[in-house]
C-alpha cells in the first residue's frame, strides 16, 4: 500500500515537473511565436484596449483616440488631419501604420520599455502602460502658411532650421485626412481604395519619397564644387562660354531662358541662371569631383531618416560629359527630393555646416516626464566657409536684383534661387517650379530658417512657368510665418 502510495506521488511529480518545463517552454522560449502567430488575437486586442499617445505640434496634441465600443476599442482621431498628415502618417486597426505613427509605434501604443518602471515586471504581468508622447519639431505657422500657400496644388514644402536641423515645416499637396482609415468597418475599405487609386496620389509624402529634377536650384551645388575645386576664382571674372553652348562629343547646342548669359562671371551667371554657364562648369569640375560634392551636401545617401525613410536623391557617378553638363543644370537623371534641396538651402546658410534633419524633438511618458529624444546625427562640413558666403552673397543677389524678388521680405536678408525642371517624354511634361531660400535679420549671420518648395502643376503659359513666379510667393509665405 505505502509502496503504490509512493510511486503515485513519484508519478504525480513528474507530470507536475513536466507541466511546468512546458509552460516556461511556451511562455518563455515560444511565447514570441505565439505572439506572432496571425491566429492570436489577445496582442492586437491589447494594442487597442487603451487610448494611443499623442503627436504634439506646437506643444497641443494633433492626434486622440475616441471609444468605438468595439472590440478593437480605441480608434485614432486627428485634428487638422489633411495639414499634417505629412508629419503623423496614419494608425489604422485595418491597414497598420505609417510614418511617425510606424516609427514612434512603441512609445505611442504604451509598449516602449522606456514607460515602464520595472519592464519585466510589466511583462511577467501583462501590465501596458498609458501611450507616451511624441513632440515635433515642426511650426504650427509655418506648416500652415505652407499649406494655404500650395493651396491644394500638387507640390512639397520643407524647411529647417539651419544650426539645429529642426524640421519647421513638412507639407505635401495634395493631402488626405488619415482619420477616414481609422477602425475596421467597410467606409475604412472604400477610404483606403479611393485615396490609393486617386489620380493625384493623396498618400504620397512628396516632401520625403518623391524625387523630382531639381532644374537649376542644382546649380548651388554646381557653383559650390566650381569654387571648392578652384575651377573659379572671381566670381565677377567673366567665363570664356560662348551662347548657345555645344554639348561635348555633340551636336546638340544648349541654350539659355534669358539674354545676356555669353561670357559672363558666376555672379552674372547665378543671377541670369544661365545654363551654358553651369553645363560648362560641370564638365570642367569633373564628374568625380562634382559627384563628391553633390555627395557632401547628402545626394545618393540611402541611409537618411526622419526618423522614417526618405528617398535617396541620386546623382549618377558614371556619365559621359554631355551627360555630365544636364546633370549639372539639374536635370538628365539627377534627382532630388524637397528635403533634400531643404538640405542644400541650410547648408549655404549655414557657413557651410550641414546639420541632418530631425523631426522628433523628445518622446515623453503620459504625465510628460522625458524618456528620450529624437535621433540627431553630428554635424558635418560641407564646404569651406568663404566658399558658402560667397554663395550666400550670389543667392541674396537673386532675391535683390533676380527672379527670386517674390521672396523678399522687408528688413530681412533673403538669399534664394529659382528653377524650372523639365520632365516627361521629350521634356512635354508642365515643368516643375522650385525654389529655395533662407533668410537672417540684416544684423546678424544667424539664419532663422531655410526652405525647398517644389510645385508640380504650376500655373501658367509653359513658357511664363518658373520658380520666382510660382513657387517664390510660397517660399515667402512659409519664411514670414516664421519670423512672426
Amino acid at each position: 500500500m505505502t509502496r503504490g502510495i509512493r510511486h503515485t506521488a513519484v508519478f504525480s511529480f513528474l507530470l507536475l515537473a513536466a507541466l511546468l518545463v512546458n509552460a516556461v517552454r511556451v511562455q518563455v522560449f515560444e511565447a514570441d511565436d505565439y505572439t506572432a502567430n496571425p491566429a492570436n488575437r489577445r496582442d492586437v486586442i491589447a494594442r487597442y484596449a487603451q487610448p494611443r499617445g499623442a503627436v504634439l505640434v506646437g506643444g497641443r496634441p494633433v492626434t486622440g483616440s475616441r471609444d468605438s465600443g468595439g472590440r478593437l476599442r480605441y480608434e485614432r482621431t486627428y485634428t487638422d488631419g489633411p495639414l499634417y498628415a505629412p508629419v503623423t502618417g496614419y494608425a489604422s486597426q485595418t491597414y497598420g501604420t505609417s510614418l511617425l505613427e510606424r516609427t514612434e509605434d512603441g512609445v505611442l501604443a504604451g509598449t516602449d520599455d522606456r514607460l515602464a518602471g520595472f519592464p519585466w515586471w510589466d511583462r511577467l504581468i501583462r501590465r501596458r502602460p498609458p501611450g507616451g508622447r511624441v513632440e515635433t519639431t515642426v511650426d504650427p505657422a509655418m506648416q500652415r502658411a505652407a499649406y494655404r500657400a500650395l493651396a491644394g496644388r500638387k507640390g512639397a514644402v520643407v524647411a529647417v532650421e539651419p544650426r539645429s536641423g529642426r524640421v519647421l515645416t513638412l507639407v505635401s499637396s495634395p493631402s488626405y485626412d488619415p482619420g477616414v482609415l481609422s477602425g475596421n468597418g467597410r467606409s475604412v475599405t472604400a477610404a483606403w481604395r479611393r485615396l490609393n487609386g486617386a489620380a493625384d496620389r493623396p498618400m504620397l509624402n512628396r516632401a520625403l519619397r518623391q524625387t523630382y529634377p531639381p532644374g537649376s536650384t542644382f546649380k548651388v551645388v554646381t557653383a559650390a564644387a566650381a569654387l571648392e575645386t578652384g575651377l573659379v576664382k572671381d566670381l565677377d571674372a567673366p567665363l570664356d562660354v560662348p551662347d548657345p553652348y555645344t554639348l561635348p562629343g555633340t551636336r546638340t547646342r544648349l541654350g539659355n531662358p534669358s539674354e545676356g548669359c555669353e561670357h559672363v562671371g558666376l555672379r552674372e551667371a547665378f543671377r541670369l541662371s544661365c545654363n551654358t554657364v553651369f553645363a560648362r562648369l560641370g564638365v570642367g569640375v569633373g564628374v568625380r569631383a562634382m559627384a563628391e560634392t553633390a555627395r557632401r551636401f547628402g545626394f545618393n545617401d540611402a541611409g537618411l531618416r526622419l526618423p522614417s525613410p526618405v528617398a535617396p536623391s541620386t546623382f549618377d557617378t558614371g556619365m559621359d560629359p554631355a551627360q555630365l553638363a544636364m546633370s549639372a543644370i539639374g536635370q538628365y537623371d539627377t534627382a532630388a527630393t524637397p528635403l533634400q534641396m531643404a538640405m542644400v538651402a541650410a547648408a549655404v546658410a549655414n557657413d557651410g555646416q550641414l546639420t541632418p534633419p530631425y523631426l522628433v524633438e523628445r518622446v515623453t511618458d503620459a504625465h510628460g516626464v522625458t524618456v528620450g529624444t529624437g535621433a540627431r546625427g553630428p554635424t558635418r562640413q560641407v564646404m569651406n566657409p568663404a566658399t558658402a558666403q560667397q554663395l550666400q552673397e550670389l543667392m541674396a543677389e537673386v532675391v535683390e536684383h533676380g527672379s527670386g524678388h517674390t521672396a523678399a521680405i522687408e528688413g530681412f536678408t533673403v538669399g534664394g534661387k529659382t528653377g524650372t525642371a523639365q520632365h516627361g517624354v521629350r521634356n512635354e511634361g508642365t515643368p516643375y517650379a522650385w525654389f529655395l531660400a533662407w533668410v537672417r535679420e540684416r544684423e546678424s549671420r544667424e539664419p532663422v530658417a531655410a526652405v525647398a518648395v517644389v510645385v508640380e502643376d504650376a500655373e501658367g503659359v509653359r513658357e511664363d512657368i518658373s520658380g520666382g513666379g510660382s513657387a517664390g510667393p510660397v517660399a515667402r509665405a512659409v519664411l514670414a510665418a516664421g519670423l512672426r
